[in-house]
């Protein structure tokens, strides 16, 4: 499909922060607009058609400081034919528009309108709108702790290609208690967004029409379930290099890939010092060989390049034992410490990070078993569901405004799903195995060993975590501040938009639960 392309050639872009447009009392004012436009990814690769928030990809940084709103216009100025092959057999798209959008801002505690619901589309110039579709400026409070969220496409059926296009860029809200640890900061604090995409010779994405192995009855084009590029790229360069200090470092990663999961490690036995995961920091520093890094996680690493001078240290992903040798997305960008110590290292590396009281302390008002279960549709495709219900039946999950709830996710496929509750941080209190030949046979759950607490890492604020086949996972969460309409769903963005993803209702107390 296309040479092979050099790693390590380019350097590493920075991601550029957003100035408001104006600040009022009632916050910060931003305009975004989607374009279409050309980029160059590699040195030896032509330029590359994408879609980006104001022209970029990824798109412009915003950062904001906890408890001061902040205010997004998001315009969408978008061609009305897509980049990329658009299935219309799925959730009645043969009806709407190819080209819609709407925004989910990834981790935030917001109001349903401004949660970027995904039948709340519009399409260019906001000619046209999807029937939950309410407002054109989101409000974003920032009533909660320092974290690195991320904003995406979200679209009703047509996510995994709008991200896979480039609609996808990083909000970093900062607080003042972390101020005082004193991390690495400024020029040593450096965002990482990692994707992975495939590239024909002239330059332009390739996506597939349909799966390898499709069938002559199905749609064309068909909807893959799940797919992932033969190329990594970071902050939108493919293999980048960046050149540091030897020194500490802040990276704030985030996987924003449509279905590719990473085992990340670094060479030179270097080992990632892990301070942060989706919800901010952890409550102590944790010493990681390797991190497990699924679809919409972020993880907030410190790294020590103080011993290395000299040395280039190689961002990995780990593929495995089995792994085939030709195979490229082994690594992900390389560390050149190369550059003179401009000043004495001040920053510190705390053991103690953060307070993070357990919501086991709370009144549990629910337990609700959701099962991760595969199907087939008409045409014999994979289908994905929750609780064996589809996108647009009735909702079955309705906590009420204030309640401590815990989801236990049953997953009954033979891999993991990354899974993602909007509206809430939750805590994860275990995994437990059971056996999939027996349930696949009779449909019981018999476990074949006892709850195991999650990783060391996985034990902070999160609102994402990998489901492990054949396990169930429970979290705790409380349903705040926000009563309304909100959705929860798998990340592998493939799983999202057929048919992983279910609209959830928090209801007031005078409401009927």
């Amino acid at each position: 499909m296309r040479r092979k392309l050099e790693k390590f050639v380019d350097p590493l872009p920075g991601i550029e922060v957003l100035k408001p447009y104006k600040k009022t009392k009632d916050g910060a004012h931003y305009e975004m607009t989607m374009k279409q436009f050309r980029k160059k990814l590699h040195r030896d690769l032509p330029a590359t058609t994408l879609w980006g928030y104001n022209g970029q990809f990824p798109g412009p940084m915003i950062e904001a400081l906890r408890d001061e709103p902040v205010h997004v216009t998001w315009l969408n100025q978008l061609p009305n034919k897509h980049l990329l092959p658009v299935d219309v057999s799925i959730h009645g798209l043969d009806q709407l528009p190819a080209v819609r959008t709407v925004v989910h801002l990834h981790g935030i505690e917001t109001k349903p309108d401004s949660d970027g619901h995904p039948e709340a589309w519009y399409t260019n110039n906001f000619q046209e709108t999807g029937p939950v579709f309410s407002r054109k400026t989101f409000t974003y409070p920032n009533h909660q702790r320092g974290s690195l969220f991320w904003y995406h496409d979200h679209a009703m059926g047509i996510t995994r290609l709008n991200v896979y296009a480039g609609l996808a860029g990083m909000y970093v809200l900062r607080d003042k208690q972390e101020k005082l640890l004193n991390l690495p900061s400024g020029d040593y604090e450096i965002p990482l967004m990692i994707t992975d995409r495939s590239f024909h010779a002239d330059g332009s994405l390739f996506y597939p029409v349909q799966p390898d192995d499709a069938a002559e009855n199905l749609p064309h084009p068909s909807i893959l379930p799940a797919f992932t590029g033969d190329t990594i790229l970071v902050n939108g360069k493919v293999w980048p290099y960046l050149e540091v200090e030897p020194r500490k470092y802040r990276f704030r990663i985030l996987n924003a890939s449509n279905t590719r999961s990473y085992r990340l490690q670094l060479d030179s036995n270097i080992l990632f010092q892990q301070i942060g995961s989706d919800g901010g920091l952890l409550r102590n520093t944790v010493e990681m060989e390797t991190i497990r890094f699924q679809p919409a996680e972020r993880i907030d690493v410190i790294i020590d390049f103080s011993k290395a001078a000299g040395q280039s240290i190689v961002l990995k992903n780990d593929l495995g034992p089995n792994a085939d040798p030709n195979d490229d997305t082994g690594s992900i960008m390389q560390f050149r410490v190369t550059k003179p110590l401009k000043d004495k290292d001040r920053s510190l590396l705390p053991a103690a990070l953060s307070v993070i009281p357990s919501l086991k302390q709370n009144s549990i008002s629910v337990i609700r078993y959701l099962k991760l279960v595969g199907d087939s549709d008409e045409f014999d495709r994979p289908l994905l569901l929750l609780n064996k219900k589809h996108w647009h039946d009735p909702v079955t999950e309705n906590p009420r405004l204030g309640a401590t709830e815990i989801w236990a996710f049953t997953n009954t496929t033979s891999f993991s799903h990354p899974i993602h509750i909007h509206l809430v941080q939750f805590q994860v209190l275990d995994h437990q195995p059971f056996d999939l030949e027996q349930y696949n046979i009779d449909g019981k759950i018999i476990f074949t060993g006892s709850p195991e607490a999650p990783a060391a890492n996985n034990r902070g604020w999160k609102d994402t975590i990998e489901v492990p086949a054949a396990n169930i996972t429970r979290v705790i969460a409380k349903f705040a501040p926000y009563s309304g309409e909100f959705v929860w769903h798998c990340h592998i963005l493939e799983h999202e938009d057929y048919d992983m993803m279910r609209p959830y209702i928090v209801v007031e107390d005078d409401e009927k639960q």
